[in-house]
C-alpha cells in the first residue's frame, strides 16, 4: 500500500495533500493537525473533489492520532507557527524546534522506515533538528526549498524571456532565503544558456527578486506562499515513492561536499526509493564557491543558535 502522512493541515500541508491526491499514484493520504477536526475537514474537502477531478487517492484526516500514520512510505512535515509581532528569530527557532522534535518522534514511532521532508520554517535549521531528534541517516532526512527556489526563478525567468517554464532548466544552492545561490552558469532555455538570451543586469535582478521570492508573496498576501511549497513538496514525494530518480535542489546535510561540513545547505540530490540516492558534486566556479561560503556560514550561525538552546 503506498501510503504518505502529511503532518500540519494549514494552507501548505493541505495544498501538498491535494496535489499528491490529484497525481493519482497513491493507496491513501494521511492528514494530521493538532487543532480539532481540521484535518478531517481539509481531508474531507479533498476526498470529496476525487469524483470531479478524477482521482482515487483516498484522504483521510486525524487530530493528532499518529498510530493512524502507521506505515507511511513518505512524511511531509509542515507543522510550525509563523512569526509573530515582538517575536525574535530565537524565539521562533525555539517554539518551532519544540514542535518539529515532537512530531519527528511520534512519525519515526509509527513509521520508523519512512523517508522524512521538512518543509517547516526556518527551513535549514527545523531540518536540523529534525534530523537530531530522529537519528536517522541524513539520506532519509532532508528539506524542501531548493526546488521551490528554483520554481520561482524559472517562473521569473519565464515571464521575461515569453517562453513556456518547463523550457527552463535550472539549478540553486545554498540557504533558504537571502544568501541563497542561484547559478546562472547551469541555467539554460532548451538546452540555451540563459546568458545568451537575456542582458546581464536584467538577469541579476530576477536572481536578487528570486532571493526575496518569500517575502515577496508575505508583502502581498500578508501570509507565507503555500501552492507552489505544496506542489513542490508533493513533487519531492512523487520522486521517491515511484523511484523516479530525479535530480533536484534539496536541503541536505553536507559532510565534506564543497567543503562544508555538518551545515544543511541545498544541493543537487537525486531522489529515489530510498530518499537521497546521491549527491551531486558539480563544480564551482570562484565567485559561485565564495557565495556557497557565505551562504553556509549564515546558516551555521542559526544552527549555533539551536545548539544553544540544548533542546536535545
Amino acid at each position: 500500500m503506498k501510503k504518505v502522512t502529511v503532518v500540519g493541515a494549514g494552507n501548505v500541508g493541505a495544498t501538498c495533500a491535494d496535489v499528491l491526491a490529484q497525481k493519482n499514484f497513491l493507496d491513501e493520504v494521511v492528514l494530521i493537525d493538532i487543532k480539532e477536526g481540521f484535518a478531517e475537514g481539509k481531508a474531507l474537502d479533498i476526498w470529496q473533489a476525487a469524483a470531479i477531478n478524477h482521482f482515487d487517492t483516498r484522504v483521510v484526516g486525524y487530530t493528532n492520532d499518529y498510530s493512524k500514520t502507521a506505515g507511511s512510505e513518505v512524511v511531509v512535515i509542515t507543522s510550525g507557527l509563523p512569526r509573530k509581532p515582538g517575536m525574535s528569530r530565537d524565539d521562533l527557532i525555539s517554539v518551532n524546534a519544540k514542535i518539529m522534535m515532537d512530531v519527528v518522534g511520534n512519525v519515526i514511532k509509527y513509521s520508523p522506515d519512512a523517508i522524512v521532508i521538512v518543509v517547516s520554517n526556518p527551513l535549514d535549521v527545523m531540518t536540523y533538528a529534525a534530523h537530531k531528534a530522529s537519528g536517522k541517516s541524513h539520506l532519509k532526512i532532508f528539506g524542501m526549498a531548493g526546488i521551490l527556489d528554483t520554481a520561482r526563478y524559472k517562473a521569473f525567468l519565464a515571464t521575461e524571456l515569453n517562453v513556456a517554464p518547463n523550457s527552463i532548466q535550472a539549478l540553486l544552492m545554498g540557504g533558504h532565503g537571502d544568501t541563497m545561490v542561484p547559478l546562472p552558469r547551469y541555467t539554460t532555455v532548451a538546452g540555451i544558456p540563459v546568458t545568451q538570451l537575456i542582458a546581464e543586469d536584467k538577469l541579476n535582478a530576477i536572481i536578487e527578486r528570486t532571493k526575496g521570492g518569500g517575502g515577496e508573496i508575505v508583502k502581498l498576501l500578508g501570509t507565507s506562499a503555500w501552492y507552489a511549497p505544496g506542489a513542490a513538496a508533493a513533487q519531492m514525494v512523487e520522486s521517491i515513492v515511484n523511484n523516479q530518480n530525479h535530480v533536484f535542489p534539496v536541503c541536505v546535510q553536507l559532510n565534506g561536499e564543497w567543503g562544508q561540513n555538518d551545515v544543511y545547505l541545498g544541493a543537487p540530490v537525486r531522489l529515489g526509493r530510498n530518499g537521497i540516492e546521491e549527491i551531486i558534486n558539480i563544480d564551482l566556479n570562484e565567485k559561485e564557491m565564495s557565495d556557497l561560503v557565505t551562504s553556509s556560514a549564515a546558516v551555521k550561525s542559526v544552527m549555533d543558535v539551536f545548539d544553544g538552546m540544548n533542546l536535545i
